[in-house]
């Protein structure tokens, strides 16, 4: 469980960064250059991300259960996942709706991943991957929306065929994941 707890700590820890110390992020930047910056928040992102993956295999052999996972979750799980595919989708994908109205898709399908694999998932490992994320998410938003009232950000126009394919990517991109890569790369069909 240390890994899987380092690894969080590490990796959330440095995308906490624009949450508890933008200012000091900011004269990093200044002081260092983008590119510094950016290799070590890389270099340190996949340490995180490296003991993550690890931690949580290695909780998985040994699972300690702390509640019964009620009938369904798992349908409502693939569900709220669908949905945090299109959100993020929606960061990526150049004028849609949903990023010009939602203004932070990614983190709110971070936060919409988190919740559904809590619903679905019962063990301590999985109460403190996702509900570490889960918290991070909320926290994250939360400092984006104070970011955004501060200095609002320029409207970005949207049209409905940049809306429509985002949709449909999402879709097709959750489709292949819960059908395929979910078993192929975590080990766990989802949905069946």
């Amino acid at each position: 469980m240390f890994e899987l707890i380092a690894g969080l700590v590490l990796f959330l820890g440095v995308h906490s960064v624009r949450i508890f110390a933008n200012h000091w992020r900011s004269a990093q930047l200044a002081q260092r250059g983008e590119a510094v910056w950016k290799l070590g928040y890389s270099a340190l992102s996949i340490a995180g991300f490296v003991l993550i993956v690890w931690g949580y295999g290695l909780a998985r052999q040994s699972p300690m259960v702390l509640w019964p996972t009620p009938r369904g979750m798992n349908h409502l799980a693939a569900l709220l996942t669908l949905l945090a595919f299109v959100l993020l989708v929606a960061a990526y994908m150049p004028r849609n709706a949903i990023k010009a109205k939602l203004r932070h898709p990614m983190i709110l399908g971070v936060k919409v991943w988190a919740l559904a694999h809590l619903l679905a998932n019962n063990t301590l490992a999985d109460l403190l991957l996702f509900g570490s994320f889960l918290i991070w998410a909320m926290l994250s938003f939360r400092a984006a929306r104070q970011r955004d009232r501060q200095q609002p950000p320029v409207r970005s126009a949207s049209n409905g065929l940049a809306t429509a394919a985002t949709v449909v990517v999402g879709v097709v991109a959750w489709a292949a994941f819960a059908f395929w890569g979910h078993l192929a790369l975590i080990g766990v069909r989802p949905l069946g």
